[in-house]
């Protein structure tokens, strides 16, 4: 936890620091993925997320017509989800309660350090442009940027950042910044997300019969293989987390498979697929009980895809039993996680830091924030 009496590195030293610390403003700014907030948007929220080269890496000229094709083939099933939702997706309400809870838990911290939490979606409103302006208008002392993606990649957090430095760039914002780029491994973080599947496992585990056996499934997102053969650490960091996540519960050698979801796109996907793995289970005679863990906010991919069709497909391959553990929303706990590592983050200065010091990811991920490289722009 950050010392309030501490100085902060780049400050000037002076009898009026004690007061000045006292008051620093903190702006938070959530990223997340944004999502449509009614049907009309379902058709520019998916042009939006293909039309970004981190997402569809083929050169910038041909990108535009690949992105129609895609997201026009994608509308149809993509309304048909919202619908089961209401016509809209929960992720930006989830996240405004997340950034009120975060907001309120490190303005609860007495280290004298007023903080207030700001919503940046990547491909629906609000956007960063919107996002910076709130933000220059409250006037900073320093920003912290939070992506709401435990783990990171090119393709979610990266992206974030960038399209959060072309809109600061682009209102002449240039305030101290200190970019938390992940936090796969935080013991808190890992805590959090433990408790919440060892209270999902009993209750599971209380509705089957005793000779049933239990596989916990911990399904993610899943990226295109030439992004993560290409140097992208997500893969790496979701086993990362899984293992902490075990370890915290101190069940390490339980039953489970990472798999992944949610494939977008004809290429070939990191595996196995969620999918794969529920028929494995069918195949093994055992139930399964999924675990969101690339999520922290409920959506279309764990309330429909998860609980939806997965547990349809699950039926039909006969699986003894199907279960879902929840995403973290406000958590209690996660929001605690996520309060440290912004204060951790506070103190740490301008530039970029994760749940621990340097980098985490082996050398062959370049794409490692901390590891930076040269690339041929797509754009």
């Amino acid at each position: 936890m950050l010392d309030a009496t501490a100085t902060v590195e780049g400050a000037r030293p002076g009898p009026a620091d004690a007061a000045e610390a006292a008051t620093r403003r903190v702006a938070v700014v959530l990223f997340n993925l944004g999502a449509p907030d009614g049907p009309a948007a379902v058709r520019p929220f998916l042009l939006n997320l293909f039309r970004d080269p981190a997402i569809l890496r083929v050169p910038f000229f041909v990108r535009p017509f690949l992105a129609r094709i895609i997201a026009g083939a994608r509308v149809k099933p993509a309304s048909e989800n919202y619908a089961l939702l209401g016509g809209k997706s929960p992720l930006l309400d989830l996240t405004k309660e997340q950034a009120d809870a975060l907001e309120a838990a490190l303005n609860a911290m007495g280290d004298g350090i007023e903080a207030r939490c700001f919503i940046a979606m990547r491909y629906w409103h609000p956007f960063s442009d919107a996002a910076v302006r709130e933000v220059m208008a409250w006037k900073p002392d320093r920003v912290v940027l939070l992506p709401l993606y435990p783990q990171y990649s090119t393709t979610t957090s990266g992206s974030s950042l960038t399209a959060w430095r072309e809109a600061a760039a682009q209102a002449g914002f240039a305030a101290e910044t200190v970019t938390l780029c992940c936090y796969p491994t935080d013991p808190a973080y890992a805590q959090a997300t433990a408790v919440s599947l060892a209270c999902a496992w009993d209750s599971a585990r209380a509705e089957l019969a005793p000779e049933i056996g239990l596989r916990i499934l911990f399904s993610a997102h899943g990226l295109p293989e030439v992004i993560v053969k290409g140097g992208d650490p997500y893969q790496f960091q979701v086993e990362r987390t899984v293992a902490a996540v075990l370890a915290a519960w101190g069940r390490p050698g339980l039953d489970h498979a990472i798999c992944y979801q949610s494939r977008a796109t004809p290429q070939r996907w990191i595996g196995p697929s969620t999918e794969e793995e529920i028929e494995r289970a069918a195949k093994d005679g055992v139930a399964v009980l999924v675990v969101p863990i690339a999520f922290v906010s409920e959506h279309s991919e764990t309330l429909v895809e998860l609980d939806v069709e997965y547990r349809e497909v699950a039926h039909r391959a006969g699986v003894p039993g199907y279960f879902r553990a929840p995403a973290q929303n406000s958590d209690p706990g996660f929001i605690a996680a996520l309060a440290a590592l912004v204060r951790r983050a506070e103190a740490h200065g301008g530039g970029l830091c994760g749940d621990v010091d340097g980098a985490i990811c082996p050398a062959q991920h370049q794409d490692c924030p901390h590891r930076p490289r040269q690339r041929p722009a797509l754009r």
